[in-house]
């Protein structure tokens, strides 16, 4: 594919320990779209505990763009960017639909569990409840109901429990 035809999609921006947020921010100067979610956890400190916003994929943020050469190299340069997440052929991108998938997981103050490992299931969509809309993979975990998106290009998912009811089986396509 020519580079000039390239659409905008989103890509995994790999940053340096604990600079989400300082990447985050370099990102808005520069008018690069970029998505950093975030969940609630406990504070580990030892005088007191209080919730913090934490990232959901500590060293990872999400970017959109058509990765122009200029667009490429303004990513890379901001202060606190390891490297696009990819293999020997470049960055790999991630579905629209999984990005807006974290988005709603993380907008809702309910646990959002990650990991790197998960059985693969049926493709659902929940379709009631405060995760509605999120697209994943339906996993039996100990009792409970849960839905899971991969994120492929980071060998990663989040994991949230939803009621059976509220999800239906998507068709599977190829």
């Amino acid at each position: 594919m020519n580079q000039n035809d390239m659409q905008p999609a989103w890509y995994v921006a790999h940053t340096r320990s604990r600079f989400e947020q300082v990447v985050l921010d370099g990102f808005d100067r520069k008018s690069l779209e970029a998505f950093l979610p975030k969940i609630t956890a406990m504070s580990k400190r030892r005088d007191r505990r209080k919730k913090i916003r934490v990232p959901l994929f500590p060293g990872y943020i999400f970017i959109r763009s058509d990765l122009n050469p200029h667009e490429r190299i303004e990513i890379v340069k901001t202060t606190g960017v390891v490297r696009l997440v990819g293999n020997k052929d470049g960055p790999i991108s991630v579905p629209d639909e999984a990005i807006e998938s974290l988005r709603i997981m993380t907008a809702v103050d309910n646990p959002v569990e990650t990991g790197t490992r998960f059985k693969k299931g049926d493709r659902v969509m929940v379709v009631e409840g405060p995760f509605a809309g999120v697209i994943g993979a339906f996993v039996r975990y100990r009792g409970f109901q849960r839905v899971v998106v991969a994120i492929e290009a980071l060998g990663q998912y989040a994991a949230v429990n939803v009621l059976e009811e509220h999800m239906e089986k998507l068709p599977d396509f190829g």
